[in-house]
């Protein structure tokens, strides 16, 4: 890997990891279009050490809130019960989904089907309610654990696990800030676990020779990148609608159908 290929790979990650438009679609498509091999084992896991880095960053608040006491505990127990499905099936599943679903025809299909969705769920949303205090407060029981559900689907390529999770709280009731919240903290123990894992295997295996520099870069790339991507999100769908992610999934979709049928 060069520093050229870390930082641009590093900004493409971190801002499709959190914007609801599929990471995996432009991970196949900008390496196409450049010309540039696989990015291998090392840059995935430090792809998500930079975009872990970023929510811990983001919602530090909110993290030492549940910590000490300041934020309901019933917040916390909520986001941990939800990851539950999410991380169960991404154990027994995502070897099988990594070797036989990562298709470019695949994500192109889901990047497009679930655009649908996401248009849909977007026309339903209700409005931002307006009482005192922290709307996340208010997500309920059945609401949090619908969301952490959806995060399944997420493996599939071509979905986007934001892009789902908000999708699906907007389906049942939230309204779009508290959504894209709801599901950035509930990524935060999906991220830590795929990172740990990918960094334990790095270890065992080593870093590649001479791209400890460029990896570095795409790491601070990353982090950067995916702070800015959550910080536009939440405080974009405070007042706007998801359609320009729709419109955009469309293009990315057809773009993917139009790779694969001149490859």
């Amino acid at each position: 890997m060069t520093y050229t290929q870390g930082v641009v790979l590093g900004l493409v990650q971190g801002l499709t990891e959190f914007l609801p438009v599929s990471s995996s679609g432009h991970l196949i498509l900008v390496p196409y279009l450049f010309g540039w091999p696989d990015q291998g084992l090392a840059f995935d896991a430090v792809m998500h050490l930079g975009t872990l880095a970023a929510l811990l960053a983001y919602f530090r608040r909110e993290l030492l809130g549940m910590a000490s006491g300041a934020v309901p505990r019933r917040l916390a127990a909520m986001l941990g019960l939800a990851t539950i499905p999410g991380a169960v099936a991404g154990l027994l599943l995502g070897k099988l989904i990594e070797t036989e679903l990562r298709w470019p025809i695949v994500i192109a299909i889901s990047t497009g089907a679930w655009a649908i969705v996401m248009w849909i769920a977007d026309r339903r949303a209700v409005a931002a309610p307006m009482a005192a205090g922290d709307p996340l407060e208010r997500v309920s029981w059945a609401q949090g654990l619908a969301v952490g559900c959806a995060q399944v689907l997420a493996l599939i390529p071509g979905t986007s696990r934001s892009g789902i999770t908000i999708t699906t709280a907007l389906l049942g009731g939230v309204d779009r800030a508290t959504a894209a919240r709801f599901s950035f903290l509930l990524g935060i123990p999906i991220t830590a676990g795929a990172g740990m894992q990918k960094a334990l295997h790095l270890g065992k295996t080593g870093l590649p020779a001479g791209e400890l520099g460029p990896l570095i870069v795409a790491l601070v790339t990353a982090f950067v990148s995916g702070w800015f991507a959550v910080w536009l999100l939440v405080n974009y769908l405070k007042t706007r609608s998801l359609r320009p992610f729709v419109v955009y999934r469309l293009l990315l979709a057809g773009a993917i159908f139009a790779l694969v049928l001149w490859a």
